[in-house]
C-alpha cells in the first residue's frame, strides 16, 4: 500500500515537473498543496471525497490570510519602495559618480565602481532585478563610452545586481525568515559583512580580468582629490538611510519593519526635495505594488504546499534520513548546495527558495544537531539559531547564482531588455566569470562562518 510519504514525494516530483514545464511557482505550489491536502483528508483520514475536498478548500483558503497577516511582511514593500524612490531621487547616479571618481583608477575601474555602487544601492533596495535595471541605464553607457567590452560591461551590471539579494534591506532574506520562522533582525544584520565580502571578491575578479585582458576595461584617471570629495555629499543620503536602518535594529529603537518604514519615509522626503514629480512617484508606487503582489502570491502558494508537507510529515522524514547518513556532515551540505546550483539553472531565485526550504531547512538543522543544539555539541560548530541564520545567508547566496546562470538568469534578461543593443547571450557570457566568484564567496562563508555570525552575535549581546 502506498504510504503518505511516498505520495508526498510523488506530488513533489510532479510539482518540479510543472515548474520546469513553465507553470508559475505560485500556482504550481498552491495546486499541489491543495491536491495533497485533498488526498490526506479524503483517503488517509477517511473523510470521503466530498468532505475531504471541503476540508482542503477551507485550509487552503485560510492559510494566505492567517500566515501573511503579519507586520513582518510589511518589510517587503517598504524595502522595494526605498529602492525605487532612491532611483527617482537621483541617488543612484550620484552614488555611481562617487564610486567612479574614487576607484575608477583601478584596472577595469568603471566595472569596480559599478560593483560598489550596486552594493551601495543594494543597501537601500530589496530587489536584485530593480538594481540591475537601474545600473543598466546608468553604468553601461559610461563603460561603453570608454570602449569597455560590451559583454564585460553587461556582465558586471547583471552580477552586481545580485548583491541586493544579500545586502539588507533584502526582500529575499525576509521571505527566508518567514518560511523558516527565523529572526528577521538577525538575518538582516547577518547579510552586511557577507555582502561586503562578495562585493570585494567581485571587484578583485574585475581587476584581475582587466589586467589579463587590457582591452576589457581601461582605468579612469584624471580626477583630483577635490573632485573626489565633491561627490561625497551626493552619496551621503544613501549611507544615512543605511545607518538609520542598522541603528534601529541594532540598538532596539524599532523593529525591522519600523526601520524599513522610516527609511522609506526619509528617502521619500529626499526625493521630493530633489524635485521628484507626481508621475515619478506614481511609477515608484506602481512598480512597488506589482513586485510586492508577485512576491506575496508566491508566498501564499508555497504556504499551502508547506501546510500539506506538514500533514504528510515529509520534511521531518527527510531530515531524519539526512541525519542518518554515514558521511561527513559537510559532504552532505555540499550535495545540498550542488542541488541548488542545478535548480538555479531552471528556476528564479525566490521560487527556488520557497519551493525547497520547507525540506532543506529542517534537513540542515538536523544535520547540525537540531534547533536546540549548542555550538559545542553541534556538527557544524554553531548553535541551532546561529545555524538557521548562517544557512539563510548561504542559501540566499546560492540563489544569487540563478540570477546570472542560463537559461533562466533573470538579471541577464533584464539587462538585455534595458539594452537592446546587447543580446542576452552576450550578457550571459559576460556574467559567467562571476559564477566562479560566487562559488569562492560561498566557500569563504562556509570556511569562516564568523563572517556571517559576528553582527548577529552582537545583536544578541
Amino acid at each position: 500500500m502506498t504510504t503518505t510519504i511516498e505520495v508526498a514525494i510523488a506530488l513533489s516530483g510532479l510539482l518540479i515537473i510543472l515548474v520546469l514545464m513553465g507553470m508559475r511557482v505560485a500556482f504550481a505550489t498552491a495546486l499541489i498543496g491543495f491536491l495533497g491536502l485533498f488526498v490526506i483528508f479524503a483517503i488517509d483520514k477517511n473523510q470521503g471525497l466530498a468532505r475531504g475536498f471541503m476540508t482542503a478548500v477551507k485550509i487552503s483558503g485560510q492559510i494566505p490570510h492567517s500566515k501573511t497577516a503579519s507586520h513582518v511582511l510589511a518589510l517587503i514593500p517598504t524595502f522595494i519602495l526605498i529602492g525605487y524612490l532612491a532611483y527617482y531621487a537621483g541617488l543612484t547616479r550620484a552614488l555611481f559618480e562617487a564610486a567612479k571618481r574614487w576607484v575608477g583608477w583601478l584596472p577595469g575601474g568603471l566595472g569596480v565602481a559599478t560593483v560598489f555602487a550596486t552594493a551601495g544601492f543594494a543597501a537601500v533596495s530589496g530587489a536584485s532585478v530593480a538594481t540591475s535595471a537601474v545600473f543598466a541605464r546608468i553604468a553601461i553607457p559610461e563603460m561603453l563610452k570608454l570602449n569597455y567590452d560590451r559583454r564585460f560591461a553587461a556582465g558586471v551590471v547583471a552580477a552586481g545586481g545580485t548583491l541586493a539579494s544579500l545586502i539588507p534591506p533584502s526582500a529575499i532574506l525576509v521571505i527566508y525568515a518567514i518560511i523558516t520562522e527565523s529572526s528577521v533582525g538577525q538575518l538582516l544584520m547577518a547579510g552586511f559583512l557577507p555582502g561586503l565580502v562578495s562585493a570585494i571578491i567581485y571587484a578583485a575578479l574585475i581587476v584581475g580580468l582587466a589586467k589579463w585582458r587590457k582591452t576589457l576595461g581601461p582605468p579612469v584617471r584624471g580626477y583630483t582629490w577635490k573632485q573626489r570629495f565633491e561627490t561625497v555629499p551626493g552619496a551621503l543620503p544613501i549611507f544615512a538611510v543605511v545607518a538609520i536602518i542598522i541603528y534601529c535594529i541594532y540598538f532596539g529603537w524599532g523593529t525591522p519593519t519600523e526601520a524599513g518604514a522610516l527609511g522609506a519615509f526619509i528617502v521619500l522626503v529626499m526625493a521630493l526635495y530633489k524635485g521628484m514629480r507626481w508621475g515619478n512617484l506614481k511609477s515608484a508606487l506602481a512598480e512597488t505594488a506589482k513586485l510586492t503582489a508577485m512576491i506575496f502570491t508566491m508566498i501564499w502558494g508555497v504556504l499551502i504546499y508547506v501546510r500539506y508537507l506538514g500533514f504528510a510529515n515529509l520534511p521531518e522524514a527527510f531530515a531524519d534520513w539526512i541525519a542518518s547518513l554515514h558521511q561527513p556532515p559537510m559532504l552532505t551540505l555540499m550535495f545540498i548546495l550542488l542541488a541548488y546550483v542545478i535548480l538555479g539553472m531552471f528556476m528564479d531565485a525566490i521560487g527556488m527558495l520557497i519551493l525547497t526550504l520547507p525540506v532543506t531547512f529542517p534537513a540542515v538543522m538536523a544535520l547540525n544537531g537540531g534547533e536546540s543544539v549548542t555550538a559545542a555539541a553541534s556538527a557544524l560548530g554553531m548553535s541551532g539559531p546561529e545555524c538557521a541564520v548562517w544557512f539563510g545567508i548561504i542559501v540566499v547566496k546560492m540563489a544569487e547564482l540563478c540570477l546570472i546562470t542560463p537559461p533562466i538568469g533573470l538579471n541577464c534578461f533584464v539587462v538585455a531588455g534595458v539594452r537592446p543593443d546587447i543580446s542576452v547571450q552576450d550578457v550571459f557570457r559576460g556574467a559567467s566569470p562571476f559564477f566562479i566568484a560566487d562559488v569562492v564567496t560561498v566557500g569563504v562563508l562556509i570556511a569562516f562562518p564568523q563572517i556571517v555570525l559576528w553582527l548577529p552575535r552582537l545583536v544578541l549581546g
